[in-house]
C-alpha cells in the first residue's frame, strides 16, 4: 500500500469524527446558547445540512477545473478547520461576558461567528467529500486493483466509524 492512504484513511475518520460530533449537538447550541426556539434552531441546522450536501458540486469544479483533487483537498480542509475553529470560538460564553453575569452581553456577534463558521464548514466538509475518495483511488498502480478494492473497503469503514463514534461520544462528553 502506498503511505499516502493511511493518512487519507486517518483523515478521513477524523473528519467525519469531527463533522457528525458538532451536528450531534448544533441544535442544543442553538437551542440553549444562543436561545432560538425550536423551529429556528431546526431551520437553520436543516440550511445547513443542505448546503453540505450541495458544496460538493462546488468541490468538483473546483478540483476538475482548476486546482486538482490534492489542493482542492488541503485548501477547502483548511477553510473547515478555520469554520470549527470560529464555531468553537463563538461557543464561548466569556467572550462577551463583560459584567460576568453568565451570559453573553453581545448574543449578535456569537450569532455571526456561529454563521460564519457553519458556512465555512459546509464548503470545506462538502468540497472535499467528491475528491478524497477519487484521491485515494489515485494512489494505486494499475497492477493494485486488489489493495485499491481493499482500500475502498477500509475507506468507507473509516469513514461510517468516525461518524458512529462521533454521535455517541459527543453527546457523553457533552454530558
Amino acid at each position: 500500500y502506498p503511505l499516502s492512504i493511511f493518512f487519507i484513511v486517518i483523515n478521513e475518520f477524523c473528519e467525519r469524527f469531527s463533522y457528525y460530533g458538532m451536528r450531534a449537538v448544533l441544535v442544543l447550541y442553538f437551542k440553549y446558547f444562543l436561545q432560538w426556539d425550536d423551529n429556528l434552531s431546526t431551520a437553520i441546522y436543516h440550511t445547513f445540512v443542505a448546503l453540505c450536501y450541495l458544496t460538493p458540486i462546488l468541490g468538483a469544479l473546483i478540483a476538475d477545473s482548476w486546482l486538482g483533487k490534492f489542493k482542492t483537498i488541503v485548501y477547502l480542509s483548511i477553510v473547515y478547520t478555520i469554520g470549527q475553529a470560529i464555531i468553537s470560538v463563538s461557543s464561548i460564553n466569556d467572550l462577551t461576558d463583560h459584567n460576568h453575569d453568565g451570559s453573553p452581553d453581545n448574543i449578535k456577534l456569537h450569532i455571526a461567528l456561529s454563521m460564519i463558521g457553519l458556512i465555512l464548514i459546509a464548503l470545506g466538509t462538502g468540497g472535499i467529500k467528491p475528491c478524497v475518495s477519487a484521491f485515494g483511488g489515485d494512489q494505486f498502480e494499475d497492477d493494485q486493483e486488489k489493495q485499491r478494492t481493499r482500500f475502498f473497503s477500509i475507506f468507507y469503514l473509516s469513514i461510517n466509524a468516525g461518524s458512529l463514534l462521533s454521535t455517541i461520544i459527543t453527546p457523553i462528553l457533552r454530558g
